[in-house]
């Protein structure tokens, strides 16, 4: 993982949290906005996952819970991308707030990526 891009997703998922809260207290549905903001997050949480996944998968790097750090890395790039789903299928007031759910549960697991892969690289 890099630290860097962990904080640059961190303040991607953050934001688009706070957009999504923002329009929901406007009363305003989901617009492209919404859908560009999702799409850089996701996009940036796609270079992360393949670059942690190549070093752990082909790089020779072990980490104590690995299958768990694997999965974490498969819900991080699904979770965006079906809540901004549920949230344009339907378009209401609480599109926005569905999204920010949707951020707020993966900026934890891009957290929990950071903390499982802490332990198991020395250096890191």
């Amino acid at each position: 993982m890099i630290g860097t891009l962990v904080l640059v997703i961190t303040v991607a998922l953050s934001a688009t949290a706070l957009f999504g809260l923002v329009t929901t207290a406007l009363n305003r549905p989901p617009s492209r906005v919404h859908t560009v903001a999702v799409g850089i997050c996701v996009a940036l949480i796609v270079v992360q996952a393949a670059i942690a996944a190549y070093r752990v998968l082909l790089g020779g790097i072990t980490l104590p819970e690995q299958s768990t750090f694997l999965i974490y890395l498969a819900v991080a790039v699904c979770v965006p991308v079906i809540a901004l789903q549920f949230a344009t299928a339907e378009p209401s007031r609480w599109g926005g707030a569905v999204i920010a759910v949707g951020a707020i549960g993966t900026l934890v697991a891009v957290l929990r990526l950071q903390g499982l892969w802490i332990p198991g690289v020395p250096g890191a």
